[in-house]
C-alpha cells in the first residue's frame, strides 16, 4: 500500500497543480477579433447534506449586431447544443450526448454506460434574457438521494446596453444546482472537489471562453423559431440564487 502511495503522490501532485494552472489559464481575460472576454468566475459549493451546487460565468463585451442576430429561441436552442458538442470535443469523442425526444444521455462512448440523463430541455426567454435547463434524472454520477429529484443543469444568458450603443454585454452562467455526485458520496467531498469539480469547472471555462467565436453548433431537434414560442424567463440569474441562499 505504501509503495502505491509513492507511486500515485507524484501524479495526484502534478494534476492538482496542472488543474490550477489551466483554471488560471482560462480565467484571465482575454480578446477574440471585436469580442473582449473579461474575467471567469467560479462559485462552487458542497453543502453537509452532499447536495453541490456550481456556478460559472463570464461577460462578453459583443457587437450590439451580433447579439441582436442570434438573441431567438432558435439560437437558443443552438447554444444549448453547443454546450453538448464542446462537452465531447474536449474528451476528443470519449464522452458524448445521445438524444431522444424526452431525454439527454450523457454517455461514455456509448450507452449503456450513462454518466448522467437528463430530461429534455425547458426553454424560456424575452428581449433581455434566456433560459435553458435541464432537470438530472440519474446516472453513474449521481448519488441515490439525487435521483430524479430536482437537481439541474441551466444555462443563462443576459444582455445589457453599455456606454457604446455599438457594443452589448453579454452575461452567461452554467449552472449545476441540488446535484448529489456519487463520489462525494462513496468517498468524500474533498475527493468530489478535487476531482469532478475541478474537471467541471475547467470544461465550463472552456465552453464560456470559445462563445466569443459565436460558432454554435445546428439543433439536433430544431423545434424552436419565435420568441413568442416559449415563456418570458422568471425569477433571477443563478448568481443571484446562490448569494440569496447564502
Amino acid at each position: 500500500m505504501r509503495r502505491a502511495l509513492r507511486i500515485l503522490l507524484p501524479f495526484a501532485a502534478a494534476y492538482a497543480v496542472l488543474s490550477r494552472l489551466a483554471t488560471r489559464l482560462l480565467g484571465t481575460p482575454s480578446s477574440v477579433g471585436d469580442v473582449v472576454i473579461g474575467p471567469l468566475h467560479d462559485d462552487t459549493a458542497v453543502d453537509p447534506s452532499g447536495s453541490a451546487r456550481s456556478v460559472q460565468s463570464v461577460d462578453l463585451r459583443m457587437p450590439t449586431s451580433a447579439v441582436a442576430a442570434i438573441w431567438s429561441p432558435m439560437h437558443l436552442e443552438r447554444l444549448a447544443c453547443t454546450y453538448w458538442r464542446f462537452l465531447s470535443r474536449c474528451t476528443l469523442g470519449l464522452v458524448r450526448v445521445e438524444y431522444t425526444q424526452s431525454e439527454r444521455f450523457v454517455v461514455l462512448v456509448r450507452r449503456p454506460l450513462t454518466l448522467l440523463a437528463f430530461g429534455s430541455p425547458e426553454y424560456a426567454m424575452d428581449e433581455r434574457e434566456g433560459v435553458v435547463r435541464w432537470n438530472i434524472e440519474r446516472g453513474v454520477l449521481v448519488a441515490r438521494p439525487g435521483i430524479d429529484g430536482d437537481g439541474h443543469l441551466e444555462i443563462f444568458v443576459r444582455r445589457t446596453p453599455t456606454d457604446d450603443p455599438a457594443f452589448t454585454n453579454l452575461h452567461i452562467e452554467i449552472e449545476v444546482a441540488n446535484y448529489y455526485p456519487r463520489i462525494a458520496s462513496a468517498l468524500t467531498q474533498w475527493a468530489y472537489a478535487a476531482t469532478q469539480s475541478r474537471i467541471h469547472v475547467i470544461v465550463t471555462y472552456g465552453f464560456l471562453r470559445s462563445l466569443a467565436h459565436l460558432d454554435l453548433a445546428e439543433s439536433k431537434v430544431g423545434s424552436l423559431v419565435d420568441i413568442t414560442e416559449v415563456p418570458a424567463p422568471s425569477g433571477p440569474a443563478p448568481s443571484e440564487r446562490a448569494r440569496a441562499a447564502a
